[in-house]
């Protein structure tokens, strides 16, 4: 079977009609199988329409994602989601065609390759503050932009879902907001007040009129088309720019931070995991959690209270008392933030 018509079924019929994967994920899809093809053919040296499904082996695959790090200086994350696509391919071929199940089953088999984890940027309360007062409202753009980073900071939504907010999924009445995530799945996300007059400021008198096209999209660029998720990127590294320190801006996702500084907030806050995770449209707890492990204030806190129940309930005994002087015993605070 020729790959090209393995291809055309996987895009056309396994991941739209079988999967219900979003039109913006299988743009992805189709970028990994741009390079992917070419370097295949390469490989083998013979043209892409003579490939089938059979040159899809392992040697091919890992050679294609040396390629990847060595040539094309992609990072660890970006191989590992390449080759996350190429094993989505062949778990269409062992569904839909089990006579290849012995292809398929060989390429699902490759791991995926460790990476160093990055530091999660977010930024501090007060840096925020620091954000907004850098926007000049009196500029062209100004309060569509300022609106823009408060909702990402309180809505903790990503720069794709900010973009693709339609006009209609404001409720101005109820203060919330609908939001198209990953998965098509809609959630429904409460306001903050300031956030809500906000919206409803920008769409009463700043909001240009768009193109028919585009009528729908809540925020409209100055060409008077819809937002892109590359435009709301370039105006949060606009403002982080201007505003804090270029060291700072080291290890900062312009658009993501905002996402990140949202959930440390909410843990700050005592929100509780499925809040958090509710709001920020994460698939699985796990995402979640990573969250709770940046909020040392309240690992302190939950120290101090312990100290003063122990205080409360023991009677009072000098070797307990030396056990609970905690604020001499650095170890033990130590211990006990590494939980």
């Amino acid at each position: 079977m020729r790959l090209s018509t393995c291809l055309h079924q996987y895009f056309y019929e396994y991941l739209p009609r079988i999967k219900g994967i979003s039109e913006h994920s299988i743009k992805a899809y189709r970028q990994t199988f741009s390079l992917f093809i070419h370097f295949l053919a390469g490989y083998h040296s013979i043209k892409i329409k003579s490939l089938r499904i059979e040159h899809l082996t392992v040697d091919a695959i890992l050679a294609f994602l040396s390629y990847l790090e060595k040539d094309r200086g992609n990072s660890v994350q970006t191989r590992n989601h390449r080759l996350a696509v190429i094993k989505s391919l062949a778990k269409m071929i062992r569904f839909m065609h089990p006579d290849k199940k012995r292809i398929a089953e060989a390429v699902l088999a490759i791991p995926q390759k460790r990476a160093q984890k990055k530091v999660m940027g977010f930024l501090y309360p007060e840096e925020i503050m620091t954000v907004f007062s850098s926007v000049d409202l009196k500029k062209r753009g100004g309060m569509r932009d300022f609106t823009i980073l408060h909702l990402l900071y309180d809505s903790g939504a990503r720069a794709s879902e900010i973009a693709t907010l339609e006009f209609d999924y404001f409720d101005p009445g109820n203060e919330t907001i609908a939001v198209l995530g990953k998965g098509n799945r809609y959630r429904l996300i409460n306001l903050c007040p300031k956030t809500a007059s906000l919206i409803s400021d920008y769409i009463t008198n700043y909001r240009i009129d768009p193109i028919h096209l585009f009528a729908h999209r809540l925020f409209i660029n100055q060409r008077k088309r819809g937002m892109t998720r590359h435009g709301i990127n370039n105006i949060c590294r606009k403002y982080l720019t201007k505003a804090l320190p270029q060291k700072r801006l080291k290890g900062l996702s312009p658009a993501h931070c905002f996402r990140h500084s949202c959930a440390v907030n909410m843990v700050t806050l005592g929100k509780s995991v499925s809040d958090i995770k509710n709001r920020l449209g994460h698939q699985s707890v796990e995402s979640t959690m990573i969250y709770l492990q940046l909020d040392l204030s309240k690992k302190r806190k939950t120290q101090n209270k312990l100290i003063e129940y122990m205080q409360s309930k023991i009677n009072h005994d000098k070797k307990i008392d030396e056990l609970i002087d905690w604020k001499n015993k650095a170890e033990i605070l130590d211990w006990l933030d590494s939980l």
